[in-house]
């Protein structure tokens, strides 16, 4: 019998992660940062512990397809880039510090490797075999949102990467970059939205809630990762647009301050 879709039960390893994740941030010089980027900081934090605990959680597990695609979605989408910007540069050396998780970041953040590990298991994922798996055995679905979960935040780096060492791409990059990305998640979405039977067995058996049938739920999800989800790129597209913009201006407008002309000599006599 699966629990009310209501109910409030936190789960230890998600509030024990995220205790870890606060606790590195703090000891590492993250509160001496921007309050924009703590706030940030603390705003992907709470969107984890509201993603993973209580209402949405429990309608992901047990009764609704739409509401598990809801919760990918924001563990993909808003979580990695409120992390990103949430960490300043300081932090994120610490953790790039080894040798070899410079090496290994420098690598898995490249935009064609990055982009491959993020599509490829969102894809993967949503294959019906695989999906039904997870949602029957938990010990998988927790390894499910940890894949989600890293590939995001790698997916993003190319965007908001907090330092030049695995550095940014360049705007006009990171737009072709995000245009590229939002293609094989709308594919997806629309695969799920248009089939004409549903794909997931587990969903075709739960509890039916807010009076949607198995079907209309499995397309309700499927639209909104192929509208919302993909809007989210055009999104941060728009955002890395006036950040190329007021950019630009401020070179030119350096370009064309005139330096203050020499004071002339004075006689020593």
């Amino acid at each position: 019998m699966p629990r009310p879709w209501q109910a409030w039960d936190l789960h230890p390893s998600v509030v024990i992660g995220l205790v870890l994740l606060g606790g590195l941030y703090v000891s590492w010089g993250g509160l001496t940062a921007r309050r924009r980027q703590v706030a940030a900081f603390v705003g992907a934090l709470v969107v984890l512990f509201f993603a993973l605990n209580g209402p949405l959680h429990n309608l992901s597990d047990d009764y609704l397809f739409s509401a598990h695609m809801a919760q990918h979605l924001v563990l993909t989408l808003l979580f990695p880039p409120l992390l990103l910007y949430g960490t300043p540069a300081g932090v994120a050396r610490r953790l790039l510090r080894p040798a070899w998780v410079r090496r290994v970041a420098a690598a898995v953040t490249r935009p064609l490797v990055a982009a491959a590990l993020f599509t490829a298991p969102i894809a993967l994922w949503h294959l019906p075999v695989l999906y039904e798996a997870a949602l029957r055995h938990h010990p998988l679905h927790i390894v499910q949102h940890l894949v989600f979960l890293a590939t995001a935040v790698l997916m993003w780096w190319p965007v908001l990467s907090p330092v030049p060492e695995v550095p940014r791409l360049h705007y006009a990059g990171q737009l072709l970059y995000l245009f590229l990305l939002g293609i094989p998640m709308s594919v997806v979405g629309a695969l799920i939205t248009l089939a004409d039977q549903v794909l997931y067995p587990f969903y075709a058996a739960a509890p039916r809630v807010f009076g949607l049938p198995p079907l209309a739920d499995q397309q309700i999800g499927g639209l909104m990762m192929w509208v919302p989800g993909g809007l989210v790129f055009w999104l941060a597209m728009t955002v890395v647009w006036f950040r190329w913009a007021a950019s630009e201006n401020a070179d030119l407008e350096a370009a064309f301050v005139t330096p203050p002309l020499p004071s002339p000599p004075t006689d020593a006599s």
